[in-house]
């Protein structure tokens, strides 16, 4: 790749958010422009806390770093659009639709992507799961597993839902699937290679994810994922039907779970994936031969490509 691909981009690299995933949100940024800036792009960081963010003028992209709310629900890009700058990754529509599970959920089962059974439960009224334990909560609109509760016994359902409760009024219920968490990223409609995750306890949530944030937790990676070939194409096809499904444009990241019958169970899809160094969509590129300055020019490039902006100005 020529070393400065992104010369005469003036890019305003979009971090923080005023959601649970700031934290994370800050240290992808801080990866992200070193490799835009070695691309030959001018890069101003913007702390967005809410839609009254200001964009340096004569900004030629915005690139969003900001994962879960106010990142990848839709907001920021409706308003990037209505300012006539191009921006990064998924549309608003397609924003949307993959940041609510629920809403993605039923788009799932609706376009034939196998995905575990799921129900939607209201808390303000007091409804209760139907499914028998293990089952899954998870609040419809929160990124990086918050609030997420894998519930083993029925002892321990009201607990889970209280704390979900805290993130929205309904919930999405899902049955609990006994299997291999593996993720694979989607590059310009190209499914890359698969990564597992081996979560050191528990499940993938936020700890897990990342232990340089100390919450004591950490998790080993496999890439490719030693699944064998059939059920490697099987894992990739299911990520593809997803991406597409939701309508995700450039690039995104999509969960699945492998149960022993070999049949995967997709999650849900992520529209800004982490960045970080324990960050799984630079792991699946570079195992594809992307190194992470090509991965993250090339998510510009085609992000710009696909949006030719109307005004070049904030």
């Amino acid at each position: 790749m020529d070393t400065r691909v992104l010369s005469g981009e003036k890019i305003a690299l979009l971090q923080g958010g005023a959601g649970s995933e700031r934290p994370v949100s800050m240290k992808s940024a801080e990866s992200v422009a070193v490799v835009l800036a070695e691309a030959g792009a001018e890069v101003i960081p913007v702390d967005v806390l809410d839609e009254n963010f200001v964009l340096p003028e004569g900004t030629t992209l915005g690139y969003i770093m900001i994962h879960g709310t106010f990142g990848e629900d839709g907001q920021l890009q409706s308003i990037l659009e209505k300012r006539g700058i191009p921006f990064t990754g998924a549309g608003v529509e397609s924003s949307r639709l993959a940041f609510d599970k629920v809403a993605s959920k039923i788009r799932f089962a609706e376009a034939g992507v196998p995905t575990p059974e799921f129900e939607i439960i209201d808390v303000a009224s007091g409804e209760a799961p139907s499914f028998a334990a293990p089952f899954v909560v998870k609040p419809p609109q929160e990124g990086s597993s918050v609030g997420v509760h894998v519930v083993k016994t029925q002892d321990e359902a009201a607990t889970a839902i209280a704390d979900a409760g805290k993130y929205a009024d309904k919930l999405l219920v899902e049955a609990f699937v006994e299997g291999r968490e593996l993720t694979v990223g989607i590059l310009d409609d190209v499914a890359l290679p698969v990564v597992e995750i081996q979560p050191q306890e528990g499940f993938y949530d936020m700890t897990n994810k990342y232990p340089w944030m100390g919450g004591g937790g950490s998790s080993e990676y496999t890439c490719p994922a030693e699944i064998g070939e059939e059920a490697t194409k099987k894992v990739q096809e299911a990520a593809l039907a997803a991406h597409r499904a939701l309508g995700c444009e450039v690039y995104s990241r999509v969960d699945i779970l492998l149960p022993e019958s070999g049949e995967p169970m997709v999650l849900e899809a992520n529209t800004i994936p982490g960045m970080t160094e324990s960050s799984l969509l630079p792991k699946s590129a570079a195992a594809a031969g992307i190194p992470f300055g090509e991965l993250c020019a090339r998510i510009a490039q085609l992000s710009k490509s696909l949006r030719s902006p109307r005004q070049t100005h904030a």
